[in-house]
């Protein structure tokens, strides 16, 4: 059998002997040429590996045979090869570039896996900002119809103070006002002091002490027990005056009795 040379060239083998020039047995036939073969190459691929191993076990078969002439069997070796050089499983190692295919598929599948990995945490990341998005909606949606609704209570509340503000009130209506708050029985005391202190002008002012409205409360700010618009509405003066009239003498004919004897109460 030739073996190709380092060069590339092929040729005949030379017989190979012990380490003594005899010969070489069996075993050590086998050794030698099996190491020869892979001195011989750099590089085995899966056609030197394969021959290596027919070689070996031609040179076992040949070996055996020789050694069975010798004992006087006539056994055939043909079966023998053929299990040697099917027994041995390096033809079915992949080459370099069956296992990088092998490597490329199983990064590919790697990178797929991960790519689905990052697709399933990106979705959830984006469901989760669009549920953050739109609580944060719903919230200020509420904020600003609750701001809303206080600033039109509030837009309510200065239009109403500015109707009672600018709203004329002419002593007529003043006093129908009052009778409806007094009662018949006590309006004519209450009438009598109202005349005689203010005129039933309800922005009336004493120059001097300061005096206000209606009742000529002293000083006008004590009125705000009875109304924060004190100033400006009728009714919350004469209800402030009819409760202190009720207070401080019983009744407003109790105070008109006193007023007459003092020109003040």
């Amino acid at each position: 059998m030739a073996f190709p040379s380092p060069s590339g060239r092929s040729g005949p083998v030379p017989p190979v002997t012990s380490s003594w020039g005899r010969p070489a047995s069996g075993a050590e036939f086998v050794r030698a040429v099996t190491k020869r073969a892979t001195l011989e190459g750099n590089r085995v691929n899966r056609i030197s590996v394969r021959g290596v191993a027919v070689a070996s076990a031609t040179a076992v078969t040949a070996v055996g045979a020789v050694v069975g002439v010798a004992s006087g069997s006539t056994a055939q070796p043909t079966a023998q090869v053929a299990d040697v050089a099917g027994s041995t499983l390096l033809a079915d190692i992949p080459s370099g570039a069956q296992a990088q295919t092998v490597s490329d598929h199983i990064a590919l599948q790697a990178d797929a896996q991960q790519a689905a990995a990052d697709a399933t945490a990106q979705k959830a990341a984006d469901q989760a900002a669009r549920l953050k998005a739109a609580s944060a909606a719903k919230a200020k949606a509420a904020a600003d119809k609750a701001a809303k609704a206080h600033a039109d209570a509030l837009a309510a509340s200065r239009a109403a103070a500015r109707a009672t503000i600018t709203k004329d009130f002419s002593p007529g209506s003043v006093q129908a006002m009052a009778l409806s708050i007094v009662g018949q029985a006590q309006f004519q005391c209450f009438s009598n002091i109202v005349t005689r202190e203010s005129g039933w002008n309800y922005t009336a002012t004493n120059p001097s002490s300061g005096a206000y409205g209606l009742v000529q409360a002293l000083p006008g700010s004590k009125m705000a027990s009875a109304g924060a618009d004190w100033r400006t509405n009728p009714e919350t003066q004469i209800k402030w005056g009819l409760n202190y009239m009720n207070v401080r003498y019983g009744s407003p004919c109790d105070a008109w009795a006193y007023w007459q004897v003092h020109h003040s109460y």
